[in-house]
């Protein structure tokens, strides 16, 4: 008997995630009880979708609460084509043993991706020389000293998920990769070719930072002025993790003291910055709106991870991307 499903989420962000292909092999392999619900229609099919055991969802889900499992009593597993599932888990949930698994993942290989381009951008100082040049109206003359991407030191804060695809990245390269996570195994930092070391160390090393530290009660302002004050002349660092890692004001404070630094922000906190904030104004800061992770067709690619995991599960082989109470709690 074939597997019953739904997808339960926005239809634009089902289309987003779910293209004609994805849907295609998912429902090669599972029978939908009922057309695309959402937070709103789903409450109206009670007592409908009693056999439904699947859900693929995004962006959208809604509470898992006990209206929820009024209309789906059987359910055995969320296939999240996102990332955090905090927003929607629950106690109930977890405590009928409803497995959850996310296209975090997926979702970081975009941020990896969006993250390498910026190192190298930064070892070549482009943001500066495209201002340069338009100011300057001119080539030789607009032209700065830079590190290069020969033998230059890339410091990587956090070896999570991202982190350590971004280091898989740039072992390719000639770059010297350093990186500082207290919870990174010897074992994974060799087979990763990187030196670990303390954040001190980091920041006064590396030509560029990168941060992929995961926004958590203990890591709230981690990276503060002690920090950016070690930072080489002419050394970058960029955040596409959390803003609320960084302590905004010192980060400031330092890049206002110190013109020869550059920031490249993804995310900041508050998030957008404040109307009168100085990251707008600073000449040594570049600002993009949060534009790292997945968007338009790169978001496929977590729907194809569901698919992937979907295979698993219906072959009763263990979930990659399965995420424990535990794990989401410690992110909510």
């Amino acid at each position: 008997m074939s597997v019953k499903a739904v997808y339960l989420l926005p239809e634009q962000t089902m289309h987003l995630i779910y293209g004609p292909s994805e849907q295609r092999d998912i429902a090669a392999r599972v029978q939908f009880a009922a057309p695309r619900l959402d937070a709103q229609a789903y409450l109206e099919w009670r007592g409908k979708l009693d056999d439904v055991e699947v859900i693929f969802s995004g962006w959208g889900m809604p509470t898992m609460d006990q209206a929820f499992f009024d209309v789906f009593p059987a359910l055995k597993i969320v296939f999240y084509g996102a990332g955090a599932v905090s927003s929607f888990m629950t106690d109930l949930a977890w405590a009928r043993d409803v497995l959850v698994t996310n296209a975090n993942v997926a979702n970081g290989v975009s941020v990896a991706e969006y993250t390498v381009a910026q190192i190298f951008l930064c070892l070549k100082q482009v943001w500066r020389q495209a201002e340069r040049v338009k100011q300057l109206r001119q080539f030789s003359a607009a032209r700065l000293p830079v590190t290069g991407a020969y033998g230059a030191t890339v410091g990587i804060v956090s070896l999570g998920a991202i982190g350590c695809m971004v280091a898989t990245r740039l072992h390719a390269s000639d770059l010297r990769l350093i990186a500082s996570d207290p919870f990174t195994p010897p074992k994974l930092a060799r087979r990763l070719h990187v030196k670990l070391v303390s954040l001190d160390e980091l920041f006064a090393q590396a030509d560029v930072i990168t941060c992929h530290t995961p926004w958590l009660p203990e890591t709230k302002g981690l990276l503060h002025a002690g920090h950016f004050q070690r930072m080489k002349t002419g050394a970058s660092f960029i955040n596409t993790a959390r803003g609320a890692v960084v302590n905004e004001a010192d980060l400031i404070a330092v890049l206002r003291e110190r013109a020869d630094l550059l920031a490249v922000l993804d995310v900041t906190y508050p998030e957008p910055p404040a109307p009168d904030s100085a990251l707008y104004d600073l000449p040594n800061v570049v600002l993009t709106p949060h534009i790292a992770g997945s968007l338009n067709d790169e978001c496929r690619r977590m729907g194809r991870a569901m698919v992937e995991e979907l295979d698993r599960w219906l072959r009763n082989e263990g979930l990659k991307y399965r995420v424990s109470q535990a794990y989401a709690r410690a992110r909510a």
